[in-house]
């Protein structure tokens, strides 16, 4: 059988989900991630995120009042009855059944569960068998909004606004503040 390598944590920068309700869309990521061991990292006003995924309100200003539409998002899980357990919680917190946990025929080993969210994205919960893994996962230390940066590395955040510290570069937009 042919071995493939897997490598997380380098194509996806973050996934941003727009939701119409903020609270009901909280309340079922906080209950199926928990039984993922993947914890809410902040929540604020318009929006919360959790590793690589951020989900706002409509009425965020990085959303632009616009719902994203339906998504497919497979978080991985350490073991069947996590998927079991991903399955059970999503359907008590709002979540719709779109397929129970069970072996799929995508490849050996594959065991999901499939749910749909409160505004009908596809969630899936997968364990892809026995693997060896080189390290639980990517870190990645960072810091927001704290000392200076350069201008060419400043981003606009969830607000609409540049990064404590950052300043207009000669020939950026006048809409770029710091």
């Amino acid at each position: 059988m042919e071995i493939h390598r897997l490598h997380r944590g380098r194509l996806i920068d973050h996934i941003q989900l727009v939701v119409r309700d903020l609270d009901a869309s909280r309340d079922f990521y906080t209950a199926i991630l928990a039984v993922l061991e993947i914890p809410v990292v902040d929540t604020a006003d318009g929006y919360f995120w959790v590793d690589e995924l951020v989900v706002s309100s409509a009425e965020s200003p990085a959303a632009l009042g616009v719902l994203t539409g339906r998504h497919h998002l497979a978080f991985q899980a350490k073991d069947r009855a996590t998927v079991d357990a991903f399955y059970a919680i999503a359907l008590a917190h709002g979540g719709r059944d779109n397929g129970a946990p069970g072996e799929r025929t995508y490849h050996p080993g594959y065991y999901a569960a499939f749910v749909l969210d409160p505004d009908g994205n596809n969630i899936e919960a997968v364990f892809h068998g026995e693997a060896k893994r080189s390290a639980p996962s990517v870190v990645v230390d960072f810091r927001l909004g704290r000392g200076p940066r350069s201008a060419g590395r400043c981003r606009k955040n969830l607000h609409g606004r540049a990064p404590t510290g950052c300043v207009r570069a000669p020939g950026a937009p006048p809409s770029f503040r710091g």
